[in-house]
């Protein structure tokens, strides 16, 4: 029983990650269909296309390195035994789920921005801040879940 509840423990390290990288792929692919989008209209207005848009592609994958973060310095730095294994188990799933998440609607403001941008050729900085706030859900569940006792 006691190795079954370390599996089960180690599971949440993988959930982190996992559900993180699903969030920061799919941002990420929302992100840069809509980068394709605007580019399309910029080549249709013979206007030039901003290649600025990729760092509105790109910012979904940061959640991914958090996950990892926390994967490496709680969810396996920490042994699991039969005491704590369903708490390292929930941290990776919820971790994993809120990480992700945030990757997600950074993703789709991403994909906002990237076809105001575009159009506009104005509010860069703006637009990066709002990601930024969007970001800021999933480094404050990394150093939340830091500082959970396990």
């Amino acid at each position: 029983m006691e190795s079954l509840a370390v599996h089960w423990g180690e599971l949440g390290a993988a959930a982190v990650l996992g559900l993180a990288a699903i969030g920061s792929a799919a941002g990420c692919g929302l992100a840069g269909m809509a980068a394709i989008g605007a580019w399309k209209k910029c080549y249709m207005q013979n206007k030039s296309a901003p290649f600025l848009l990729i760092a509105f592609v790109g910012a979904p994958l940061t959640q991914t390195i958090y996950a990892f973060i926390l994967m490496n310095t709680k969810l396996l730095a920490v042994p699991t035994t039969p005491e704590n294994f369903m708490v390292k188990l929930g941290a990776g799933i919820c971790g994993g789920l809120a990480i992700g998440i945030s990757a997600l609607y950074q993703g789709k403001g991403a994909a906002a921005a990237c076809d105001a941008f575009a159009e506009t050729n104005k509010g860069f900085a703006n637009n990066l801040i709002v990601l930024g706030v969007t970001e800021t859900v999933a480094l404050f569940v990394l150093v939340f879940m830091l500082i959970v006792k396990m």
